[in-house]
């Protein structure tokens, strides 16, 4: 299941960048782009969103008033070039407050806050219980996996490579939606890459090694991997 998001932003090449940065999310689905509060409005009035991106001043409609303003609320990421304002994003319980011009890795911070507020990552949420096999669909055919072939998980674009100990394949899936298919055995190391922890055959604290393959560990998934693998953190 993907995530619902709007941009409202007055400025277009703020906009773009947002675009930009969202569109590497498998998991999100950019329903709309809003030059302002008004046609944003439009927006909710019509559609499920999940999270704005909201820009804080605005012509006519100040992001803030806009959204306390709103009856029924999405969680909101606040964007602004100015950083007083942040006080104000803050006192709305924003999930973030990000600062213009938003680069990529500040970007997926707040995107992490987003998912942990939605779907926290506590001690006490049950483990996923261990299954066998799963099916996927592959030139209109449902194939049959054994989770333990999988060595690791691919993502490319729209596509993810499965790599299986005996076999490949290519399907059309998001690697967010397909990691919720996974249990416990499989870890999330990168933006694009899943892997199989008894699979492992090395890692460090910075790549992970599958055989003569080294996987980079991504930053924003550190923590869980330490935690996996009894690393110190830094």
């Amino acid at each position: 299941m993907a995530y619902r998001c709007i941009i409202v932003d007055d400025e277009e090449l703020a906009r773009e960048l947002m675009e930009t940065h969202i569109s590497k999310l498998d998991d999100f689905e950019l329903v709309a782009s809003c030059e302002s509060a008004v046609v944003a409005h439009q927006v909710l009035q019509n559609e499920k969103i999940d999270l704005l991106f909201l820009d804080i001043e605005m012509p006519v409609l100040m992001g803030t008033d806009f959204y306390k303003n709103l009856i029924t609320k999405p969680k909101v990421i606040f964007t602004t070039a100015f950083r007083d304002y942040a006080l104000d994003g803050f006192d709305l319980s924003a999930i973030d407050f990000l600062l213009k011009p938003i680069i990529f890795s500040r970007f997926m911070v707040a995107i992490e806050k987003f998912r942990d507020s939605v779907n926290p990552k506590s001690s006490e949420r049950a483990e996923k219980k261990e299954i066998e096999y799963i099916y996927v669909q592959s030139h209109k055919k449902n194939i049959k996996i054994e989770l333990d072939k999988i060595l690791y998980v691919e993502s490319l674009k729209d596509y993810i490579k499965i790599h299986l100990s005996d076999d490949e394949f290519i399907i059309k899936h998001g690697l967010g939606a397909f990691e919720d298919r996974l249990d416990d055995r499989f870890l999330r190391v990168h933006r694009s890459f899943i892997v199989n922890i008894n699979s492992v055959t090395a890692y460090t604290k910075n790549d992970i090694e599958i055989g003569d393959l080294e996987i980079p560990i991504g930053d924003l998934y550190k923590k869980e991997m330490f935690k996996k693998f009894n690393i110190p953190s830094e």
